[in-house]
């Protein structure tokens, strides 16, 4: 039985994709005896999906998926439903919340019997380091938007870093509408709202969720454009809601 699987989503990310999957290894090899690591390509236009297939065949506990480029999303999902572990931990490659804080967040499942436990940038005990005004600021405007319009309670949405009971992911995860798999290819870089539209269906149907505060270290990326992809987002954000509304959600 896999204890955890560990889901990395990745788009033209050569220059940290094996140094990632190092870091990720040497923690997990000290936190749990059985666990997988999966490895989603998001169509990767540089050597990122090539070093890692290189990379996995001293590690057998790595598996690789190529995915079309369709953004963040699809390519979380991909790894979320290919994983076969009792919980499913979702990272980012810049590694921006330590895997120790895994550890944390694991209790709340563990003894306390979460459904979700996502990292938190907000709040008593959040650490956040290095993060520009600017980038803070639009952070602090995106979640008001999300806890108006779709998802009341939640202080901190789109941090990537997310542990599930692997039952409740693979219940809310094909259920995608804005998100899926079933989007179209695209040709630039999008990390979208897909997060909210995965805790959207969860608060929807029930399952507890616990925000728990974490270090996070702010990682410079060229793949934020501050206005088009904010205006994409909130506009997706609204486009979730609506969707609840109509029902499109309801099992």
């Amino acid at each position: 039985m896999i204890d955890y699987s560990i889901v990395i989503p990745a788009y033209n990310e050569e220059s940290k994709a094996t140094k990632t999957l190092t870091q990720v290894l040497s923690f997990m090899n000290t936190f749990a005896p059985a666990f997988e690591i999966i490895f989603v390509d998001d169509g990767s236009k540089d050597k990122t999906a090539d070093l890692v297939e290189a990379y996995i065949k001293d590690h057998p506990e790595i598996k690789l998926i190529r995915n079309e480029h369709k953004g963040k999303g699809p390519s979380v999902q991909t790894g979320v439903m290919a994983a076969a572990g009792k919980y499913i931990y979702t990272i980012d490659t810049d590694l921006s919340t330590p895997m120790e804080e895994l550890k944390r967040m694991s209790n709340w499942i563990t003894d306390n019997d979460y459904d979700i436990v996502i990292a938190t940038r907000e709040g008593l005990g959040a650490k956040r380091e290095g993060e520009p005004f600017y980038r803070h600021l639009m952070g602090r405007v995106f979640n008001f938007v999300v806890r108006t319009v779709a998802l009341p309670g939640i202080k901190d949405s789109q941090c990537g870093f997310k542990l599930y009971k692997s039952d409740v992911a693979k219940s809310v995860f094909p259920d995608l509408i804005v998100y899926g798999n079933r989007t179209k290819k695209i040709k630039k870089a999008f990390l979208g709202a897909f997060d909210v539209e995965v805790l959207f269906i969860a608060k929807k149907r029930g399952y507890k969720i616990k925000e728990v505060p974490v270090r996070w270290v702010f990682a410079k990326t060229t793949r934020l454009n501050p206005i088009s992809d904010s205006y994409k987002m909130a506009r997706d954000v609204l486009r979730i809601r609506l969707l609840g509304i109509k029902g499109a959600y309801n099992k």
